[in-house]
């Protein structure tokens, strides 16, 4: 049965999506994901749609990430609820970073973790002047997944590291410089762009062209060559160091940021990024990032940074180890493991031809 926080409805040619848990800011469940999913595959092949629209019905996000409280409270407390969440999330990133006609993301708010994983794969990322779209999870023990070791290494120089270690929230304008969003518009115009989309599918570009906004100058152009300088670094580690021997207030926020995070999903953050350079294919991502988030949803500070930040809400987590240089090679070297046999994440069934990718 279709969960009623999923809104999946045909109209005309174009099929769409609405995230419907505001009260939340729609944050994915599992319910949510396979919703979601089961109403793609249906649409996939189906010659009378053109066209994917996905948005939020109401309040004031398009997607706060996943509910990651809930699998790390359910289940036996050994991390089984949480990868069957993750397993079930990184198949729905996957079969839109492939599916073969085109998605638009209507990224009005905020947009983060989960919701950044259902965005980035379509071929239209709407964003408005209230968008604001960060990768979040260090604070709570986790990592930038959801495709992110795909999608960052490939943003502009350096800027991809920086936004998994910091957590930093790019409005617009940034959103728009580095390619996590292809169009603005106004957010008083969103439901106008949306009911023309609806009723003119094959004239989405011109329909975007006729509403863009300018969304002014992106700030994150003015210290392009700093986080480039900082953060291109052969190690976290070294990245450390060189933000406290600069000194500035700029390089310090960055540092704080940092070390605000757990420190062992701040390395495994920067070697996922070094593994993401390589990568040949998004499938193979999902795969790594679910080996990582398998481990990780059972670990010490995934359960700490829960409790610290969405459960107690005292923000004063107590991570192991406590500091970046006490997460060791060993521990690094386990996490990113295979997993063993009949454990590996694998695509959905992909009828006929293998898909095609592209980069994110």
């Amino acid at each position: 049965m279709p969960d009623d926080s999923i809104i999946a409805r045909v109209e005309g040619r174009t099929a769409r999506l609405s995230l419907n848990r505001p009260q939340a800011i729609h944050a994915l469940t599992l319910e949510m994901c396979r919703s979601m999913t089961e109403a793609l595959l249906a649409w996939r092949d189906d010659p009378a749609i053109d066209l994917v629209l996905i948005d939020h019905a109401s309040g004031r996000g398009f997607c706060a990430g996943g509910d990651v409280r809930v699998a790390a409270e359910s289940g036996k407390g050994d991390g089984t609820a949480a990868r069957e969440f993750f397993h079930t999330e990184y198949r729905l990133n996957a079969l839109l970073f492939s599916y073969p006609k085109p998605v638009v993301a209507m990224m009005d708010g905020i947009v983060m973790g989960g919701g950044v994983g259902v965005s980035l794969p379509a071929r239209y990322r709407v964003a408005t002047e209230r968008t604001v779209l960060a990768m979040p999870e260090g604070a709570i023990g986790l990592f930038p997944d959801v495709g992110a070791g795909w999608y960052l290494p490939r943003l502009l120089g350096r800027t991809g590291l920086w936004m998994a270690l910091t957590a930093a929230r790019l409005r617009a304008a940034d959103c728009l410089l580095l390619g996590l969003a292809t169009d603005h518009v106004r957010s008083a115009d969103i439901e106008a762009v949306k009911a023309e989309i609806v009723a003119r599918p094959d004239q989405i570009e011109e329909i975007l062209t006729r509403y863009d906004a300018d969304a002014g100058e992106p700030p994150v152009g003015l210290v392009r060559d700093r986080i480039d300088a900082l953060f291109g670094r052969p190690s976290l580690d070294a990245i450390v160091v060189a933000l406290d021997a600069d000194g500035s207030q700029w390089a310090l926020g960055q540092l704080a940021a940092i070390r605000a995070h757990s420190p062992q999903t701040m390395q495994v953050a920067f070697r996922l990024f070094r593994h993401g350079e390589a990568m040949q294919g998004f499938e193979e991502e999902m795969a790594l990032e679910y080996a990582i988030a398998a481990r990780l949803s059972a670990s010490h500070d995934f359960i700490e940074g829960v409790r610290a930040v969405l459960v107690d809400k005292d923000n004063a987590p107590r991570w192991d180890p406590a500091e970046i240089e006490g997460v060791d090679e060993a521990r690094l070297a386990a996490i990113f493991a295979p997993l063993p046999p009949g454990e590996v994440w694998t695509p959905l069934p992909n009828p006929g031809e293998k898909a095609s990718f592209r980069d994110g």
